[in-house]
């Protein structure tokens, strides 16, 4: 089924809090997905494998302990949600060279804070793990090679550098056909922040409720 791209935002962005994350880190996640979808790219499906794979598991284990020297995390695996945040937070660092993130989950989700980090600063910025080099800019993302390690779930090191060329740019999307079986994962997540109906909501649903007005 195809959703529009407003849909795909919200619909990521509530699975995001659902699995755990602060509203303003389940935005991010919302945004990202979007632009993958916007650029051609599976970001429902990398989404939902992502809070799969996180869902129970303390966040703080999965961000970056310090941005000296190569990023890792305590447990050894990389969110790409925190470590994008972190790298479109601090995108003047690439300045001063190469960012190398070690152990990141299902990597492509920090295309999209990479192409903040270049917009941020007037210039493109390529990423690159186990062989596959994208492009990214304000305006977009291109593949240079190894696409077929687009959909990793993992990756040993992802390196983020500037420069680079998006021309040609992906062709842009309107419109989002999630595989079922992952949209269906990101609304089971999102289902997670509807309160359950409480006496008091479900007596004001049904109107009069106990009174009697005969």
């Amino acid at each position: 089924m195809s959703h529009s791209l407003n849909e795909v935002e919200a619909t990521a962005k509530r699975a995001a809090r659902g699995a755990g994350f602060c509203w303003g880190l389940a935005e991010e996640a919302g945004k990202a997905a979007r632009w993958l979808c916007a650029n051609g790219q599976d970001g429902c499906g990398v989404l939902a494998r992502l809070l799969d794979d996180l869902d129970g598991e303390p966040l703080s284990a999965l961000s970056p302990m310090s941005l000296d020297g190569e990023w890792t995390s305590p447990s050894g695996r990389l969110c790409p949600l925190m470590a994008g945040v972190t790298l479109s937070d601090c995108a003047s660092r690439l300045d001063e060279g190469d960012i190398i993130m070690s152990g990141v989950m299902h990597p492509a989700l920090i295309l999209p804070f990479s192409a903040s980090a270049a917009q941020q600063r007037k210039g493109d910025v390529t990423v690159s793990w186990d062989g596959l080099s994208a492009v990214t800019n304000s305006s977009g993302m291109r593949l240079v090679e190894a696409a077929s390690a687009f959909t990793a779930v993992a990756a040993a090191r992802v390196r983020v550098r500037s420069g680079g060329t998006v021309d040609p740019l992906t062709p842009h999307a309107t419109r989002a056909t999630p595989d079922a079986e992952h949209w269906a994962t990101l609304n089971r997540f999102a289902h997670r922040t509807y309160a359950p109906a409480s006496e008091a909501s479900r007596l004001l649903g049904a109107g009069a409720g106990l009174s009697d007005n005969d």
